[in-house]
C-alpha cells in the first residue's frame, strides 16, 4: 500500500516559492493500477519521482507498506527502492555499455542474493527479446529498449512498479505491447501500478484515474479494479455518508444535496480536495473485490 499525506513540494527561488504540488493526500491499494494524468506542469512526474524515493518532499509524509521513506537517509531509501520498486522511464534510461541481459541483470546483482541470470533470461523471453539479450541498446530499437527496461523493472519482483510516460516515446503498436506488458504483471503478480501518462488510451485502461491540475488533485475517479458494480454490492449495506468528502471516502456518490443534482449516481467521483482516503470497512471490501478478481 502507498500512503501519502499532505505532500508538498517547492522550489525556493530567492523571496519567491515555486510550488509543484500543494498538499496532497491519497491512499493506493496493493495490486491497484492507478493512472496519474494532467497537463504539462501539473505535477505528474513530480508526484511519481517522490513515491518513488527518487525525489524528497518538502513537506509531508509517505508510506511504502508502512516505510516512512520521506525520512529515510540516502542508504536506508535506496534499500527500499531496491526491494520495493521497479521504475520504468520515458526515455529507457539504459547503460548504453551494457547488454540488454546485463541491463536486466543489474538490479539484481545490486539488492538480492545469489545469481539473476535464469530469471533475467526468462524475462527477456518473456517480452520478446529473447533472441536480442546479447545486444547492446544502440543496436535495440525504441520499443525494444523500452521492453528491456520493464525487464529490469520486473527484476527483483517489487509489488510495486511506477512508470513515467512509458509509452510516450513510442508508436502506437509498441506502446500496446508495452502496456499489455505492464498489465500482465498487474494482473499475474499483483504488482502495485502508478504510471503517469498523457495518453488518454492509457488511462482508460487503468482502476482508477488520479487528475492534477496545478499541484492538486481535481479528479480522483471510481470504480476501482474495473469491476465498480462488484464496489458497489459490496458496500451495499454500509451506512450512507452525509457529505461530499465522507462520499468519497465510503466510496459512494454525494447525496444530492452535496451534489447538486440526483442524476450522477453512475458517474465517476470527482472532488476539488486534495484528501482522498478510505474508511476501514471501505478499504476491506476493496481488497476482498481486488482478491477475487485478480485470483
Amino acid at each position: 500500500m502507498i500512503e501519502v499525506r499532505n505532500l508538498r513540494r517547492w522550489i525556493q527561488n530567492g523571496a519567491r516559492r515555486v510550488e509543484s504540488l500543494k498538499g496532497i493526500t491519497l491512499t493506493i491499494p496493493a495490486g491497484q493500477f492507478v493512472a496519474i494524468v494532467g497537463a504539462s506542469g501539473s505535477g505528474k512526474s513530480t508526484l511519481l519521482g517522490l513515491l518513488a524515493g527518487l525525489d524528497t518532499p518538502s513537506e509531508g509524509e509517505i508510506f511504502l507498506d508502512g516505510v516512512p521513506i520521506h525520512n529515510l537517509a540516502e542508504a536506508e531509501l535506496a534499500e527500499v527502492r531496491g526491494s520495493k520498486i521497479g521504475f520504468v522511464f520515458q526515455s529507457y534510461q539504459l547503460i548504453q555499455t551494457l547488454t540488454a541481459l546485463e541491463n536486466v541483470l543489474l538490479p539484481h546483482e545490486l539488492n538480492l542474493p545469489g545469481s539473476g541470470l535464469k530469471q533475467a533470461r526468462r524475462l527477456l523471453a518473456e517480452v520478446g527479446l529473447g533472441e536480442r539479450m546479447d545486444h547492446y541498446p544502440v543496436q535495440l530499437s525504441g520499443g525494444e529498449q523500452q521492453r528491456v527496461a520493464l525487464a529490469r523493472a520486473f527484476v527483483v519482483e517489487p509489488p510495486i512498479v511506477m512508470a513515467d510516460e512509458p509509452t510516450g516515446n513510442l508508436d502506437s503498436s509498441n506502446g500496446r505491447l508495452v502496456l499489455d506488458l505492464l498489465l500482465e504483471r498487474n494482473r499475474r503478480a499483483g504488482t502495485t501500478l502508478v504510471l503517469v501518462t498523457h495518453d488518454p488510451e492509457v488511462a482508460s485502461r487503468a482502476d482508477r484515474r488520479i487528475v492534477l491540475r496545478d499541484g492538486v488533485v481535481v479528479e480522483d475517479t471510481l470504480p476501482f479494479f474495473g469491476v465498480g458494480s462488484e464496489v458497489a454490492s459490496k458496500l451495499s449495506g454500509a451506512k450512507a455518508p452525509h457529505d461530499s468528502a465522507e462520499a468519497v471516502r465510503g466510496l459512494k456518490p454525494p447525496p444530492p444535496s452535496a451534489q447538486g443534482s440526483s442524476s450522477g449516481a453512475e458517474s465517476p467521483i470527482s472532488c476539488s480536495e486534495t484528501s482522498v482516503s478510505f474508511s476501514d470497512s471501505s478499504f476491506q471490501a476493496i481488497t476482498a473485490v481486488h482478491e477475487a478478481h485478480h485470483g
